[in-house]
């Protein structure tokens, strides 16, 4: 996998002359590449978080016999669009006891905390704004941001019922990385690096190389970490931060209009972008199911439509449990963190590191049907 996009493009001929054409100015060229790319995947993201609104909508009125949206556009696609209005057209109030500084930065936190971490998502084996050699690391360091905006937007209002929506988002989050950590320990211990392309390059070829059917560790750790996911993204059953029978709206009572925008739009993107890691640490990224020599555009793109593919249909498996199962309790919530999926996630990395010792980093399909990687 190329270190950056830049890197990737460089190799095609119209890169030379894209760099004429901006004087064999490198840094400038490479900085206009980055700003495009980089505007590409958040207005793709805001897209699908945008679109997720209306999945969510369909998919739930679905289960519930239900038509969902079904005025604005056909089949009520332009939804969206009205909600978009609606956010922006609303009056912006802050509470008189409010504290103004962290009122204002809390949704703003939200959002930098999410965009910043598609800088590593490896939509494809090119198309990746940076492949840092400690892109994991990076990950669940700058994704703590949304941890600290659910707790500062809770706090700056001066109102027990956000306070408590933001003591619980904080707990939660903080509780839940550590069974999340763990699992991705397990599969960096497997990889043999914390860079996305070297996580995703190690599952090339067949559904088989997916790190989910590596050792039956693994295919543990996958459930624990779209689990812990759940909860680090308060999702339902895990929703408790925003659990409207009991806290009004919990950390974002008092947010309207755009700033109570920014709050949703975060979480749906961060719905996206946990379900893309899921993808990649998982199942195979964006590989295809053969091993193809050549690296042409044409198969870049390809690689970004099974990535995209895989991911929403974990997108899709998000809303299906959210309408499927009933908030839990704090106290559940807690006792299934630390009570079950921590132990569980310290025993399958534990069990990652015998399997690699005792099979010699050997999957259980190469010791069925013999090779390996």
């Amino acid at each position: 996998m190329n270190q950056t996009i830049v890197s990737y493009l460089s190799q095609y001929e119209f890169y030379d002359s894209l760099l004429a054409l901006f004087g064999n100015n490198q840094g400038l060229l490479s900085f206009v590449i980055y700003m495009v790319v980089a505007l590409i995947i958040i207005g793709l993201c805001a897209t699908i978080g945008g679109f997720g609104t209306y999945a969510e909508r369909k998919i739930s009125a679905d289960m519930q016999m239900r038509q969902g949206p079904n005025r604005v556009g056909p089949y009520g696609l332009l939804q969206i669009l009205a909600d978009g209005v609606k956010m922006m057209t609303k009056e912006d109030v802050m509470p008189f006891s409010a504290d103004k500084m962290l009122f204002y930065l809390a949704p703003l936190l939200a959002l930098i905390g999410v965009f910043a971490t598609l800088a590593v998502l490896p939509f494809s084996s090119g198309f990746a704004m940076a492949d840092l050699n400690v892109g994991i690391f990076y990950l669940i360091a700058i994704s703590s941001l949304v941890g600290v905006s659910v707790f500062l937007g809770g706090y700056s209002f001066n109102s027990k019922w956000s306070m408590l929506g933001g003591m619980r988002g904080a707990s939660q989050i903080i509780s839940y990385e550590i069974p999340v950590t763990i699992s991705i320990l397990a599969i960096t211990l497997l990889a043999g690096g914390m860079s996305f392309g070297t996580i995703v390059g190690q599952q090339a070829g067949l559904p088989t190389n997916w790190f989910i059917f590596h050792n039956p560790f693994t295919f543990i750790a996958f459930f624990v970490f779209f689990t812990g996911a759940l909860a680090e993204t308060n999702r339902a059953p895990f929703d408790l931060p925003e659990a409207e029978s009991e806290l009004v709206s919990g950390y974002h009572t008092e947010y309207t209009g755009m700033r109570f925008g920014f709050f949703a739009l975060a979480e749906y993107i961060e719905v996206f972008v946990v379900c893309g890691v899921a993808s990649a640490l998982f199942l195979g990224g964006s590989n295809l199911p053969v091993n193809i020599e050549i690296d042409i555009l044409p198969i870049q793109f390809v690689e970004v439509i099974i990535f995209m593919t895989k991911t929403l249909l974990l997108y899709y498996v998000v809303i299906w449990v959210r309408w499927t199962l009933p908030r839990l309790r704090v106290d559940q919530l807690m006792s299934i963190c630390w009570k079950y999926l921590t132990p569980i996630a310290i025993f399958n990395l534990v069990g990652c590191a015998v399997w690699m010792v005792v099979f010699n980093g050997k999957s259980i399909a190469d010791l069925v049907f013999g090779g390996g990687h």
